[in-house]
């Protein structure tokens, strides 16, 4: 499918076909306006020859004497007084059949006209009035018919070729004028319209600078503005620039006042999470010291104090989770030195094959230890949630592969299983907090499942930490084959995380 034009190209072409068009019926008025004079001064100068053409006929030849040799009779008469131009034809007719003809020659003598030639001399009216005429062999010519008398007319024509030679002269001018002028159109039209639609590119070219800005989250500033020259409202493209402007002061505005919002949200989480660190680590120190007497107690209180301490752990773990993320979106430094992340990888590894005997687990390692810049126990909770993940959420049985690779500049780390995959309505806002898989993932086959649910952050933590890190964590899942890709800078830095 052919690209639509621009409309800057529109514009150029419209210019051009305008200016031809202009062009066109300037140059056909013009030729034909002068064909139409000359034509005018040529009647002129035919009703001039007729008139001594007349006089020639009418003076006649003395009593016992011949015409002159090559003077065609009468014709020849009519054609040898002074003043005919070179060409001329002259001819009487005689009833129905030219009784002579004859037409002057460059040298000034009468030349006789052949049968085709005095035909078309026949076809010409008799009204006395001008007429064009075609005369085979001699070209166009402007011929008048001048009745004499009863079946006896004279015919006088003057040749055509210098009025067509110089309309088509003017007309040959004009063209190569107007091609001279179409040249000229395109080169300053091309200007002249990119200089117009200079204003739209600077605000196409801001617009595309704003739409590639993060403005999901983040502190956005979005100070750039179009200069004063393209937002002048007294004219049509600074309408639009002013406009954008405007525009652009609205959306800074609403991020501004969004980005007030959720500061004070993170102060919050940030402010509760650690408070609630200190009763709750007393809920489960209370509850742990009372349960070292379990004899003491009866069976529901047992219980009781068993699900309390194993609710105040998972309180505990979703406010450090919460106070992570907290710091992390305050866009709080984490600590960095050189971490072994083949290391992490092996032991986190491990830690799953304990707590996951009923799946099977794998590795792809490359030989020589990945090594990257990070906060080491940051990046050690990426790979723990990750597996985790895989383990919690498929059915006993699931294989789960962990992958460690040097790619390019990049340390590369997968975690795939062959489960039941995720839905897809919930792929894209899966590292959202508080998101939760479906039911054919959420804790398949893990006993307990009910009493113990997902936070819903694990995943938005694994997403957090890696960004701070430099590096991206996506996601490709369909039924058998899920795999999260987590892809760090071997050279990233963090820098040092407030404790």
């Amino acid at each position: 499918m052919r690209a639509p034009l621009t409309l800057g190209r529109r514009l150029l072409l419209g210019v051009i076909a305008l200016f031809i068009v202009v062009t066109t019926v300037i140059g056909l008025v013009s030729v034909a306006a002068l064909h139409s004079s000359l034509l005018e001064r040529l009647d002129v100068q035919l009703h001039s020859a007729a008139d001594r053409g007349r006089i020639g006929i009418g003076s006649g030849l003395p009593p016992g004497s011949s015409p002159p040799e090559g003077g065609n009779g009468e014709a020849g008469l009519a054609l040898q007084v002074p003043g005919q131009p070179v060409g001329t034809i002259g001819a009487v007719i005689l009833g129905n059949s030219v009784e002579s003809a004859g037409r002057i020659s460059e040298a000034g003598g009468v030349l006789g006209v052949d049968d085709a030639q005095r035909s078309a001399l026949l076809s010409m009216p008799i009204d006395g009035e001008p007429h064009s005429v075609d005369v085979p062999g001699l070209g166009n010519y402007r011929a008048i018919v001048s009745p004499q008398g009863p079946g006896l007319s004279f015919i006088i024509a003057l040749p055509l070729a210098t009025v067509e030679a110089t309309s088509a002269q003017l007309g040959l001018i004009i063209a190569i004028v107007a091609l001279f002028g179409i040249g000229i159109a395109i080169i300053a039209g091309s200007r002249l319209i990119a200089a117009s639609l200079a204003p739209l590119e600077r605000v196409t070219h801001l617009a595309t600078r704003v739409s590639e800005l993060p403005l999901d989250r983040g502190d956005v500033a979005l100070a750039e503005r179009l200069p004063v020259a393209d937002a002048d409202e007294r004219t049509e493209v600074g309408k639009l620039g002013a406009a954008f402007n405007r525009m652009l002061g609205h959306v800074a505005s609403a991020l501004t006042a969004r980005e007030n919002s959720e500061r004070k949200v993170r102060h919050f989480v940030a402010d509760a999470s650690h408070e609630l660190r200190t009763p709750l680590a007393a809920i489960r120190g209370y509850a742990e010291l009372t349960r070292r007497s379990p004899e003491a107690l009866p069976p529901d209180a047992a219980h009781a104090l068993e699900r309390i301490e194993a609710e105040s752990r998972r309180m505990g773990a979703l406010v450090e989770d919460l106070l992570l993320l907290a710091r992390l979106d305050e866009g709080r430094a984490l600590e960095s030195r050189p971490v072994d992340l083949t290391g992490l990888a092996v032991d986190a590894l491990g830690d799953a094959q304990v707590t996951g005997p009923d799946h099977e687990w794998g590795a792809s390692l490359d030989d020589e230890p990945v090594v990257i810049n990070g906060d080491a126990s940051r990046l050690q909770m990426v790979v723990v949630n990750l597996l985790a993940n895989a383990r919690v959420h498929t059915p006993p049985g699931t294989a789960v592969e962990l992958g460690l690779h040097r790619v390019g500049t990049d340390a590369v780390l997968t975690v795939r299983d062959d489960g039941p995959g995720i839905d897809p309505e919930l792929q894209d806002s899966v590292f959202e907090r508080f998101v939760r898989g479906d039911a054919s993932r959420f804790r398949a086959g893990q006993e307990g499942a009910a009493a113990v649910p997902s936070t819903g952050l694990g995943l938005a933590t694994v997403r957090a930490v890696v960004e701070a890190h430099g590096g991206t964590v996506t996601l490709q899942s369909a039924p058998g084959d899920t795999v999260f890709t987590v892809t760090l800078p071997l050279g990233g830095t963090a820098g040092v995380d407030s404790p």
